[in-house]
């Protein structure tokens, strides 16, 4: 039998090796990253000796203390928050049932103390030594997931590998990260799929941080490495609330509800067809000593989704993007903002609209893809929304796309409009089109159009019908506007009339 001094020895300078190993692959370890993600000296770990319990496959020479996995409890910016760390250089952080007993126990801690709880992924997958107890604590990791959804926030970080079962815990989360060039999420690796399919692909382009920032849409931003990623997790964190039950940060600001921005007046082209960065116009209306974290920056950019401040507290931001598409809705921005108004309604934090569309975007790609059933998403993501809505049009806004986008007839609760933004069906210069049958010659169509837009298209004639609460004649004023609708709504309570187990929402 082996001394148990010289076991130990030997353990200690394999996970020397493996801690290089992780750093020559620019990556840290798992307890590098814990110490870059807290405030200095404030994490405290739990199960720190825990070891499995496998003795087959050579693992009875093998206890390494803490199973792969450091859990535990630390502040970011003095907030609470429970941590989940993998430790790729035991057993490639492999899912054992020690390992998973770990996770089980800070989920559960998490959502007692409603705190919100960091996952950093970095893992081989199931723990093939010790079977179904892998599986069955993946299994078990999940059903934590469902239970402390929409009570707790909970932050997924791609580190590494995360292939197999193991995806599905981050799936469930609020948010997801990745490394760029280190981390990738796949459920079947490039050998299945090279096996069943017959396609060769490589991991990163099977489930790389660009596949899924862009393509899939499964991951909300990409970072350089891994103490980027950590430190924009420290920011992002500062704009949530503790839990579901907790209030929304707010933060002391410099800066005045009344401030004037000039620019604001000639921000926006006269063209309604000629595009401008809508960015430029959340910058100008959230708070200057404030923020703004974007979640899907590159994917289904015709639309923007983030968190900011106004007057200091949290607010999340939906706004159409003409820079891209126009602005259209399609199938992919509809997921992608129904998913963001989902969880700020979930935790309580207010919304802010920025309404420049056209209207859904045509073609049977869309259509043969399901936009009726993904566009419905997006309306049932705000008409059931109680929190704050506060919606701005800013310069058109056309047909269904006008109802989706934080409409009054969606229960959007202050709507305002810029004197010259259009609301119609549709475009005057299709209106016209389809009304005259393109019967008309270009100078009566011209007098057409101008009649259309000043008969049907206009803020005016919708604030008539109270579906505008206000008109705003200079955009210079606006941020007073939005800064007064959110104070107005500061103590809205708003709650469901009809019980129900759950809505059906179509997924």
């Amino acid at each position: 039998m082996k001394n148990e001094n010289s076991i130990n020895l030997s353990n200690s300078l394999k996970l020397q090796q493996r801690a290089d190993r992780q750093h020559s692959r620019y990556k840290l370890t798992a307890s590098e990253r814990i110490e870059i993600l807290v405030d200095p000296g404030s994490f405290i770990e739990i199960d720190s000796l825990v070891v499995h319990r496998c003795n087959e496959f050579g693992l009875s020479d093998q206890h390494y203390k803490g199973d792969g996995v450091i859990v535990g409890y630390g502040k970011v910016n003095n907030r609470l928050i429970a941590i989940c760390s993998q430790d790729f250089t035991i057993f490639g952080g492999s899912f054992g049932e020690m390992h998973a007993r770990k996770v089980h126990k800070i989920q559960d801690m998490a959502l007692k103390a409603k705190i919100p709880i960091v996952f950093m992924n970095d893992s081989g997958g199931a723990r093939i030594q010790e079977g179904v107890d892998s599986l069955g604590g993946y299994g078990e990791a999940f059903m934590r997931n469902v239970k402390s959804s929409g009570v707790i926030p909970q932050i997924s970080v791609i580190m590494g590998p995360c292939a197999g079962g193991a995806v599905y815990s981050p799936g469930l989360t609020d948010f997801i990260f990745m490394v760029s060039g280190t981390s990738y999420m796949y459920v079947t690796g490039p050998d299945v799929v090279k096996n069943v399919t017959h396609e060769i692909v490589n991991h990163e382009k099977l489930g790389g941080s660009k596949v899924h920032s862009t393509k899939s849409g499964v991951c909300d931003a990409v970072f350089d490495d891994d103490i980027e990623c950590l430190l924009q997790i420290r920011r992002l964190i500062n704009f949530l609330p503790m839990s579901n039950s907790s209030p929304v940060p707010v933060l002391p600001s410099k800066d005045s509800p009344d401030r004037i921005s000039p620019s604001l007046d000639k921000i926006v082209p006269d063209d309604s067809i000629k595009p401008y960065n809508m960015m430029n116009i959340i910058q100008k209306l959230v708070d200057e000593d404030g923020d703004f974290f974007e979640i899907k920056k590159d994917f289904a950019q015709n639309i923007i989704t983030g968190f900011s401040r106004i007057d200091g507290s949290a607010i999340g931001i939906v706004a159409n993007q003409p820079l891209h598409m126009a602005g259209c809705i399609d199938i992919n921005a509809s997921i992608k903002a129904a998913r963001f108004i989902r969880f700020c309604d979930a935790f309580n934090i207010p919304i802010l609209t920025l309404v420049d569309v056209p209207g859904f975007l045509p073609g049977t790609n869309q259509e043969h893809n399901g936009i009726i059933i993904d566009g419905a998403k997006l309306i049932f993501a705000y008409a059931e929304a109680t929190v704050p809505k506060v919606t701005l049009i800013v310069r058109k806004a056309y047909g269904g796309a006008y109802i989706v986008m934080g409409s009054k007839h969606l229960g959007g609760d202050i709507v305002l409009s810029w004197e010259n933004a259009e609301i119609a069906v549709m475009g005057a210069d299709a209106a016209v089109s389809i009304l005259y049958k393109n019967q008309l010659s270009a100078k009566d169509k011209s007098t057409k159009i101008s009649d259309y837009k000043q008969k049907f298209a206009t803020s005016k004639i919708a604030a008539s019908r109270g579906f505008i609460d206000d008109v705003i004649l200079h955009p210079r004023n606006t941020r007073r506007a939005i800064c007064n609708a959110f104070e107005i709504l500061k103590n809205k309570k708003d709650t469901n009339q009809f019980w129900k187990k759950h809505d059906n929402l179509p997924l």
